[in-house]
């Protein structure tokens, strides 16, 4: 047995020891704590200092729109008024004209009034913001392709597979990809000497895909690209999508792929 001073003296240093231990503990708990605070509110800095970038960048981009929706109107305005004008006196020319080449010279500038005609109303189409969606770029593409082929001797099909009207997408890839539809359509007229096109339109989930396909002689990989082809894949490139040239059994099919 342990003399009676020995054991209050251990129960004292056991008492110390469990204070000592609590006392550690609390120290541990309280410096948790604010460290967890100090998380939170560094966290909370973070979220504002992100959403105040996210405001400013939606304020920038209103105001980009704006300036897009400004200079549509202008040109619209102005040099719709001028093209329409300038069409307006040379057929007014025309009429009293005698001369035969004359009106030829005249029929010229009339052709070419029209060729800036459908090249502002694609440049206000370009700038419109309302037109940021598949279902815009879809329709503006099929009413293009259809004035385009009308006059020619070449049956034209098209069609669209899973396309979500109101998916956006940015104005840059709006432009880059109808560019790229007018360039596949003008080679495909002047070169491949077919009689059949077929444009289709496929959307699935993030992945939106046109493909231009025709029945004519095809593309010889003996012949080096021309600018054409090189400023699709310059194009395709800058959405970070693909571009594919595929030799059919009679015909050629262009696939052009970005992600939305």
């Amino acid at each position: 047995m342990l003399p009676e001073e020995i054991k209050q003296t251990y129960i004292i240093a056991i008492i110390v020891m469990m204070l000592f231990v609590g006392f550690i503990i609390f120290v541990v708990l309280l410096y948790n704590r604010k460290q967890l605070l100090y998380l939170r509110e560094k966290q909370l800095r973070e979220a504002e200092y992100q959403n105040k970038l996210l405001q400013k960048e939606l304020e920038k981009q209103k105001s980009i729109e704006q300036e897009r929706e400004r200079i549509s109107h202008d040109m619209h305005d102005d040099l719709g008024a001028g093209i329409s004008a300038l069409k307006l006196q040379a057929e007014f020319l025309k009429q009293k004209a005698e001369d035969g080449d004359l009106k030829n010279d005249i029929d010229e500038l009339l052709k070419t009034s029209e060729e800036m005609n459908v090249s502002m109303r694609e440049m206000l189409w370009n700038l419109n913001s309302g037109n940021d969606t598949v279902g815009n770029f879809v329709s503006y593409s099929k009413i293009y392709a259809e004035n385009f082929l009308k006059k020619a001797s070449v049956k034209l099909s098209i069609r669209d597979q899973d396309v979500i009207s109101h998916t956006p997408v940015s104005a840059e890839l709006r432009r880059n990809m109808f560019l790229c539809l007018k360039e596949s359509l003008n080679n495909t007229y002047k070169h491949s000497q077919a009689n059949l096109i077929e444009i289709s339109f496929l959307q699935n989930n993030g992945e939106f895909t046109m493909e231009i396909s025709d029945n004519g002689i095809g593309i010889s990989k003996e012949m080096p690209e021309g600018n054409g082809l090189r400023n699709m894949r310059r194009r395709m490139k800058e959405l970070n999508g693909e571009f594919q040239i595929i030799s059919l059994e009679k015909g050629t099919l262009l696939v052009f792929k970005v992600w939305i």
